[in-house]
């Protein structure tokens, strides 16, 4: 198990410098001023214009910019940010737990939607529901997140008034943050009723963020359960007489996890870079609303404090997954 971490671990530093080489470059290629984004001016004197330039290390070597940002990376300084004049690092973990609470209710979401959706479309083969089933694991793939938000928007909260338009919590009340995850501060807080008015406002965008993972996650789940299914100790199971739960929960369904569970370490990407959308649409106060206006703002430093730490959560989670391969089957540590 060391060896086998070791080296995954291994895998992940040019990975973590290829994305620290793309963040940097990213926003150096929007068009805008970030000094101008800065003081507001539409016109400056070419003297002010080089002293903020200077100010903040953009009269540099793209190199030299490039080493210094690295090095300050290395040591835990993510930059800071030219609007608010905070730490990045500190903004990004105060906005964060707002977004894993959407991201994990969204991941709950296409978990328990997807995986039963694509084990019974593998049982029930080119049935009415396989064929129902996969028609609409498509429809949601293939559907844009902020237009299905918005008919989301329009038929359940303007239409039906079955739940909130937009944010996180009610006007009504006021929970003291306590961990950042709100469904606990309410639960903590004095206020009644704010734990309900949070999950009211928690309901459409998680299905609204889970849709594709559903979708991606029931077609995996099908066609993983088929592969296993075809396998010769399947049919050997099913002679010695096994109950077709037994022999679909604990002999199919385990081996066929170890794709599917790949699937759902890849689709905290998906849930990361749809929560952009997703959190603008909803004017959720999370890291994708606070990188969208970063990069309408040009603030450098915070978009590329942010696009590296949001890579850094992303290969953290694949890393677990594929500790999990192991606790799965034991076999893949002596394989990989």
């Amino acid at each position: 198990m060391r060896s086998f971490l070791l080296n995954r671990i291994a895998l992940l530093v040019p990975i973590f410098f290829g994305v620290t080489l793309i963040a940097f470059g990213f926003i150096r290629v929007l068009p805008g001023d970030p000094v101008l984004a800065l003081s507001g001016e539409r016109t400056m004197t070419a003297e002010k214009h080089a002293e903020l330039l200077a100010k903040l290390g953009l009269d540099r070597p793209i190199w030299e910019q490039y080493f210094t940002y690295i090095t300050n990376i290395l040591q835990g300084d993510f930059g800071t940010s030219l609007l608010t004049n905070r730490p990045v690092l500190d903004e990004f973990l105060e906005l964060f737990p707002a977004t894993v609470e959407l991201g994990f209710f969204a991941m709950i979401f296409a978990l328990v939607v997807g995986l039963p959706a694509g084990i019974i479309a593998a049982v029930k083969r080119r049935s009415f529901f396989d064929q129902s089933i996969m028609s609409l694991s498509l429809v949601g793939y293939s559907m844009p997140i902020f237009w299905w938000g918005l008919l989301l928007i329009i038929l359940f909260s303007s239409i039906l008034h079955w739940t909130p338009v937009s944010g996180r919590l009610s006007f009504m009340f006021d929970v003291d943050t306590v961990t950042g995850f709100l469904l606990i501060d309410s639960l903590l807080s004095d206020e009644k009723g704010a734990f309900g008015s949070a999950v009211h406002h928690l309901i459409l965008p998680s299905i609204v963020l889970g849709t594709i993972p559903l979708a991606i996650i029931a077609r995996q789940t099908r066609s993983a359960m088929l592969e296993v299914l075809g396998e010769d100790y399947i049919r050997t199971a099913r002679a010695k007489g096994l109950s077709p739960i037994r022999v679909i929960g604990l002999h199919a369904l385990r081996n066929a996890m170890i794709t599917v569970i790949t699937v759902i370490g890849l689709q905290v990407g998906v849930l990361l870079a749809g929560a952009i959308l997703t959190e603008t649409i909803f004017s959720w106060p999370g890291i994708g609303k606070w990188i969208i206006f970063s990069v309408f703002s040009r603030d450098y430093f915070a978009v590329q404090g942010g696009l590296v730490l949001i890579a850094m959560c992303v290969m953290t989670v694949n890393l677990i997954v594929d500790l999990m391969y192991g606790l799965i089957n034991p076999r893949i540590l002596h394989t990989r």
